[in-house]
Protein backbone atom coordinates (compact mmCIF):
# COMPACT_ATOMS: atom_id res chain seq x y z
CA UNK A 1 0.00 0.00 0.00
CA UNK A 2 0.91 3.55 -0.82
CA UNK A 3 2.36 5.17 2.30
CA UNK A 4 1.54 9.15 2.46
CA UNK A 5 3.70 10.67 5.26
CA UNK A 6 3.27 14.40 6.54
CA UNK A 7 5.97 16.13 8.08
CA UNK A 8 4.93 18.42 10.65
CA UNK A 9 7.41 21.33 11.91
CA UNK A 10 6.90 23.48 14.93
CA UNK A 11 3.84 25.62 15.05
CA UNK A 12 2.57 23.44 11.49
CA UNK A 13 -0.32 25.37 9.94
CA UNK A 14 -3.43 23.21 10.69
CA UNK A 15 -5.17 23.91 7.17
CA UNK A 16 -2.16 22.92 5.36
CA UNK A 17 -2.01 19.53 7.19
CA UNK A 18 -5.60 18.76 7.17
CA UNK A 19 -5.58 19.05 3.16
CA UNK A 20 -3.39 15.46 2.65
CA UNK A 21 -5.16 14.18 5.92
CA UNK A 22 -8.92 14.57 3.42
CA UNK A 23 -7.49 13.74 0.38
CA UNK A 24 -4.99 10.79 1.23
CA UNK A 25 -5.91 10.02 5.08
CA UNK A 26 -9.71 9.79 4.80
CA UNK A 27 -11.15 6.39 6.18
CA UNK A 28 -13.03 6.10 2.90
CA UNK A 29 -9.25 5.55 1.09
CA UNK A 30 -7.78 3.37 3.15
CA UNK A 31 -7.51 0.73 0.77
CA UNK A 32 -5.50 3.01 -1.03
CA UNK A 33 -3.01 4.65 1.12
CA UNK A 34 -1.82 4.23 4.57
CA UNK A 35 -1.84 7.70 5.92
CA UNK A 36 0.45 8.76 9.11
CA UNK A 37 2.11 11.96 10.62
CA UNK A 38 5.45 12.32 11.49
CA UNK A 39 7.58 15.25 13.26
CA UNK A 40 11.40 15.61 14.50
CA UNK A 41 10.45 13.56 17.62
CA UNK A 42 7.09 11.72 18.20
CA UNK A 43 4.31 13.73 20.71
CA UNK A 44 2.64 17.40 20.49
CA UNK A 45 3.20 19.72 17.52
CA UNK A 46 1.94 23.23 18.28
CA UNK A 47 0.32 24.97 15.20
CA UNK A 48 -0.31 28.60 14.30
CA UNK A 49 -4.10 28.27 15.40
CA UNK A 50 -3.42 27.58 19.16
CA UNK A 51 -3.96 23.54 19.48
CA UNK A 52 -1.67 21.28 19.20
CA UNK A 53 -1.45 18.04 16.71
CA UNK A 54 -0.12 14.74 17.72
CA UNK A 55 2.41 13.20 15.79
CA UNK A 56 2.81 9.40 16.38
CA UNK A 57 6.07 8.79 14.51
CA UNK A 58 9.61 10.58 14.70
CA UNK A 59 12.01 11.06 11.56
CA UNK A 60 12.11 7.42 11.25
CA UNK A 61 8.86 7.40 9.23
CA UNK A 62 10.42 9.40 6.18
CA UNK A 63 12.56 6.36 5.45
CA UNK A 64 9.81 3.75 4.13
CA UNK A 65 6.99 7.13 2.99
CA UNK A 66 6.14 6.53 -0.79
CA UNK A 67 5.02 10.23 -0.41
CA UNK A 68 6.36 12.87 2.04
CA UNK A 69 4.21 16.34 2.31
CA UNK A 70 5.76 18.99 4.17
CA UNK A 71 2.60 21.62 4.97
CA UNK A 72 3.24 25.54 6.07
CA UNK A 73 5.09 26.50 9.01
CA UNK A 74 5.61 29.76 10.92
CA UNK A 75 8.21 31.47 11.41
CA UNK A 76 9.75 30.59 8.37
CA UNK A 77 13.14 28.72 9.78
CA UNK A 78 15.50 26.75 8.41
CA UNK A 79 14.57 23.07 8.89
CA UNK A 80 17.17 21.63 11.64
CA UNK A 81 20.32 18.98 10.21
CA UNK A 82 18.11 16.28 11.24
CA UNK A 83 14.97 17.37 9.60
CA UNK A 84 17.72 18.19 6.30
CA UNK A 85 19.31 14.86 6.53
CA UNK A 86 15.42 13.15 6.63
CA UNK A 87 13.92 15.02 3.90
CA UNK A 88 17.46 13.93 1.70
CA UNK A 89 17.35 10.52 2.76
CA UNK A 90 13.69 10.30 1.62
CA UNK A 91 14.74 12.29 -2.00
CA UNK A 92 17.97 9.86 -2.28
CA UNK A 93 15.50 7.01 -1.58
CA UNK A 94 13.02 7.90 -4.80
CA UNK A 95 10.09 9.17 -2.49
CA UNK A 96 7.42 11.75 -3.54
CA UNK A 97 8.18 14.87 -1.93
CA UNK A 98 5.63 17.40 -1.96
CA UNK A 99 5.34 20.97 0.25
CA UNK A 100 2.15 22.80 0.74
CA UNK A 101 2.18 26.78 0.58
CA UNK A 102 5.25 28.07 2.76
CA UNK A 103 6.31 24.43 3.32
CA UNK A 104 8.27 24.92 0.42
CA UNK A 105 10.47 26.93 2.96
CA UNK A 106 11.38 23.38 4.09
CA UNK A 107 12.34 21.69 0.94
CA UNK A 108 14.24 24.92 -0.31
CA UNK A 109 16.19 24.73 3.61
CA UNK A 110 17.34 21.49 2.76
CA UNK A 111 18.38 21.97 -0.64
CA UNK A 112 15.62 20.09 -2.71
CA UNK A 113 14.57 23.00 -4.83
CA UNK A 114 17.71 24.26 -6.03
CA UNK A 115 18.20 24.21 -9.63
CA UNK A 116 14.53 23.48 -9.98
CA UNK A 117 11.06 25.44 -10.29
CA UNK A 118 8.72 25.91 -7.86
CA UNK A 119 6.26 28.12 -6.06
CA UNK A 120 4.96 29.12 -2.82
CA UNK A 121 2.38 31.67 -1.19
CA UNK A 122 2.71 34.69 -3.58
CA UNK A 123 2.66 36.67 -0.29
CA UNK A 124 6.18 35.00 1.02
CA UNK A 125 7.69 34.87 -2.63
CA UNK A 126 9.80 38.29 -2.30
CA UNK A 127 11.61 36.62 0.96
CA UNK A 128 12.06 33.04 -0.94
CA UNK A 129 13.45 34.60 -3.44
CA UNK A 130 15.95 36.65 -1.60
CA UNK A 131 16.69 33.57 0.81
CA UNK A 132 16.81 30.87 -1.67
CA UNK A 133 18.44 32.59 -5.65
CA UNK A 134 19.16 28.89 -6.44
CA UNK A 135 15.38 28.09 -7.08
CA UNK A 136 13.51 29.07 -10.07
CA UNK A 137 10.43 30.54 -8.90
CA UNK A 138 7.13 30.91 -10.13
CA UNK A 139 5.02 32.62 -7.55
CA UNK A 140 2.26 33.03 -9.96
CA UNK A 141 0.84 29.51 -10.34
CA UNK A 142 -0.82 27.21 -8.38
CA UNK A 143 1.34 24.26 -7.91
CA UNK A 144 4.60 23.14 -9.90
CA UNK A 145 5.07 19.49 -10.54
CA UNK A 146 8.90 18.31 -11.52
CA UNK A 147 7.80 14.64 -10.98
CA UNK A 148 9.80 13.77 -7.98
CA UNK A 149 9.36 17.02 -6.42
CA UNK A 150 6.23 19.03 -5.94
CA UNK A 151 5.32 22.38 -4.82
CA UNK A 152 2.05 24.55 -4.32
CA UNK A 153 1.21 28.14 -4.37
CA UNK A 154 -1.41 29.88 -1.18
CA UNK A 155 -3.07 28.17 0.87
CA UNK A 156 -6.39 26.48 -0.74
CA UNK A 157 -3.84 25.53 -3.68
CA UNK A 158 -2.87 22.57 -1.75
CA UNK A 159 -5.84 21.16 -2.14
CA UNK A 160 -4.98 20.98 -6.45
CA UNK A 161 -1.83 19.82 -5.58
CA UNK A 162 -2.78 17.50 -3.63
CA UNK A 163 -6.02 15.78 -5.99
CA UNK A 164 -3.16 16.54 -8.89
CA UNK A 165 -0.95 13.46 -6.93
CA UNK A 166 -4.01 11.62 -6.30
CA UNK A 167 -5.24 11.69 -10.17
CA UNK A 168 -1.56 10.82 -11.00
CA UNK A 169 -2.06 7.79 -8.59
CA UNK A 170 -5.76 6.61 -9.56
CA UNK A 171 -6.99 8.49 -12.26
CA UNK A 172 -9.54 11.24 -13.33
CA UNK A 173 -12.73 10.05 -12.27
CA UNK A 174 -11.50 8.52 -8.66
CA UNK A 175 -9.89 12.15 -8.30
CA UNK A 176 -13.52 13.60 -9.13
CA UNK A 177 -15.10 11.34 -6.55
CA UNK A 178 -12.52 12.94 -3.76
CA UNK A 179 -13.04 16.75 -5.19
CA UNK A 180 -17.02 16.39 -4.81
CA UNK A 181 -16.85 14.40 -1.45
CA UNK A 182 -14.72 17.31 -0.39
CA UNK A 183 -16.99 19.91 -2.26
CA UNK A 184 -14.48 21.33 -4.24
CA UNK A 185 -13.67 22.53 -8.05
CA UNK A 186 -12.77 18.78 -9.46
CA UNK A 187 -9.73 19.98 -11.46
CA UNK A 188 -7.20 23.54 -12.06
CA UNK A 189 -4.11 23.05 -13.93
CA UNK A 190 -0.95 23.87 -11.94
CA UNK A 191 -0.35 26.88 -14.14
CA UNK A 192 -3.75 28.62 -13.40
CA UNK A 193 -3.11 31.55 -11.43
CA UNK A 194 -3.18 31.74 -7.57
CA UNK A 195 -5.05 34.73 -6.49
CA UNK A 196 -8.71 33.65 -6.65
CA UNK A 197 -9.97 30.17 -5.88
CA UNK A 198 -12.54 28.81 -8.64
CA UNK A 199 -15.65 27.29 -6.33
CA UNK A 200 -18.10 25.38 -8.48
CA UNK A 201 -22.00 27.03 -8.20
CA UNK A 202 -23.56 27.06 -4.73
CA UNK A 203 -25.34 23.14 -4.34
CA UNK A 204 -28.53 23.61 -4.24
CA UNK A 205 -28.84 26.21 -6.60
CA UNK A 206 -30.66 26.65 -9.62
CA UNK A 207 -26.64 26.52 -11.18
CA UNK A 208 -25.81 24.06 -9.59
CA UNK A 209 -28.62 22.40 -11.08
CA UNK A 210 -27.76 23.39 -14.79
CA UNK A 211 -24.36 22.38 -14.21
CA UNK A 212 -25.52 18.95 -13.41
CA UNK A 213 -27.67 19.24 -16.70
CA UNK A 214 -24.86 20.11 -18.81
CA UNK A 215 -22.40 17.53 -17.29
CA UNK A 216 -25.07 14.86 -18.59
CA UNK A 217 -25.63 16.41 -22.04
CA UNK A 218 -21.22 16.89 -22.61
CA UNK A 219 -21.37 15.11 -26.11
CA UNK A 220 -22.90 17.53 -27.65
CA UNK A 221 -22.56 21.47 -28.45
CA UNK A 222 -24.07 23.73 -26.04
CA UNK A 223 -24.49 27.08 -25.90
CA UNK A 224 -24.68 30.15 -23.11
CA UNK A 225 -28.35 30.54 -24.32
CA UNK A 226 -28.92 27.09 -23.58
CA UNK A 227 -27.41 26.95 -20.31
CA UNK A 228 -29.30 30.04 -18.89
CA UNK A 229 -32.51 29.21 -20.63
CA UNK A 230 -32.43 25.70 -18.34
CA UNK A 231 -31.68 27.80 -15.06
CA UNK A 232 -34.62 30.31 -16.13
CA UNK A 233 -32.48 33.17 -16.55
CA UNK A 234 -31.54 35.62 -19.09
CA UNK A 235 -28.33 35.23 -21.58
CA UNK A 236 -26.67 37.71 -19.70
CA UNK A 237 -27.83 37.85 -16.04
CA UNK A 238 -26.97 34.11 -16.42
CA UNK A 239 -23.75 34.84 -17.44
CA UNK A 240 -22.96 37.42 -14.71
CA UNK A 241 -23.96 34.88 -12.06
CA UNK A 242 -21.52 31.90 -13.34
CA UNK A 243 -19.03 34.29 -12.84
CA UNK A 244 -19.60 35.41 -9.49
CA UNK A 245 -20.17 32.47 -8.05
CA UNK A 246 -17.56 30.44 -9.90
CA UNK A 247 -14.59 33.45 -11.31
CA UNK A 248 -15.07 31.54 -14.68
CA UNK A 249 -17.39 32.07 -17.74
CA UNK A 250 -19.92 29.51 -18.19
CA UNK A 251 -18.14 28.47 -21.68
CA UNK A 252 -14.54 28.03 -19.63
CA UNK A 253 -16.27 25.79 -17.27
CA UNK A 254 -17.74 23.47 -20.54
CA UNK A 255 -14.32 23.21 -21.75
CA UNK A 256 -12.70 21.99 -18.28
CA UNK A 257 -15.64 19.46 -18.29
CA UNK A 258 -15.12 18.58 -22.02
CA UNK A 259 -11.60 18.00 -20.64
CA UNK A 260 -12.25 15.99 -17.61
CA UNK A 261 -14.36 13.84 -19.26
CA UNK A 262 -11.95 13.61 -22.17
CA UNK A 263 -9.12 12.40 -19.76
CA UNK A 264 -11.98 10.10 -18.31
CA UNK A 265 -12.69 8.13 -21.20
CA UNK A 266 -8.42 8.23 -22.08
CA UNK A 267 -7.96 6.23 -19.19
CA UNK A 268 -10.63 3.79 -18.95
CA UNK A 269 -11.14 3.00 -22.75
CA UNK A 270 -9.06 2.02 -25.70
CA UNK A 271 -11.06 4.41 -28.10
CA UNK A 272 -9.92 6.68 -30.57
CA UNK A 273 -8.66 9.75 -29.96
CA UNK A 274 -11.17 11.25 -32.78
CA UNK A 275 -13.84 9.26 -30.80
CA UNK A 276 -12.65 10.90 -27.30
CA UNK A 277 -13.46 14.38 -29.12
CA UNK A 278 -16.39 13.37 -29.94
CA UNK A 279 -17.85 11.79 -26.70
CA UNK A 280 -16.86 14.61 -24.48
CA UNK A 281 -18.03 17.78 -26.87
CA UNK A 282 -14.84 18.61 -28.13
CA UNK A 283 -15.44 17.94 -31.65
CA UNK A 284 -12.71 16.98 -33.61
CA UNK A 285 -8.98 15.51 -32.09
CA UNK A 286 -7.46 18.66 -33.18
CA UNK A 287 -9.41 20.37 -30.60
CA UNK A 288 -8.88 17.84 -28.35
CA UNK A 289 -5.14 18.32 -28.92
CA UNK A 290 -4.96 21.81 -28.41
CA UNK A 291 -7.12 22.20 -25.53
CA UNK A 292 -5.12 19.39 -23.82
CA UNK A 293 -1.46 20.92 -24.85
CA UNK A 294 -3.22 24.33 -22.76
CA UNK A 295 -4.81 22.04 -20.04
CA UNK A 296 -1.99 19.56 -19.41
CA UNK A 297 0.87 20.58 -21.39
CA UNK A 298 1.02 16.70 -23.36
CA UNK A 299 -1.50 15.35 -25.76
CA UNK A 300 -4.03 12.61 -25.87
CA UNK A 301 -1.94 9.63 -26.60
CA UNK A 302 0.88 10.30 -24.24
CA UNK A 303 -1.66 10.92 -21.33
CA UNK A 304 -3.12 7.81 -21.72
CA UNK A 305 0.65 6.11 -22.15
CA UNK A 306 1.34 7.62 -19.12
CA UNK A 307 -1.22 6.76 -17.55
CA UNK A 308 -1.26 3.05 -18.29
CA UNK A 309 2.26 3.14 -17.47
CA UNK A 310 2.05 4.53 -13.89
CA UNK A 311 0.43 0.95 -13.62
CA UNK A 312 -3.39 1.67 -14.62
CA UNK A 313 -5.44 -0.74 -15.93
Amino acid sequence: MHRVTVLALPDVVAFDLSIPAQIFGHRIESGRYAFSVCAERPGAVPTTTGFSVQADHGLEALETADTVVVPGFLPLSDPSPAVVEALNGAARRGARIASVCIGAFALAGAGLLDGREATTHWQHADEFAARFPAVRLRPDVLYVDEGDILTSGGIAAGIDLCLHMFEHDHGAAAAADVARRMVTAVHRPGGQAQFARRPLPKNGSGLARTCEWAVGEIQRPLTVAELADHAGLAPRTFARRFVAETGMTPLRWLTAQRLLEARRLLEATDITVDEVAQRSGLGTAANLRLQMARDTTTTPSAYRRAFRAAGHP
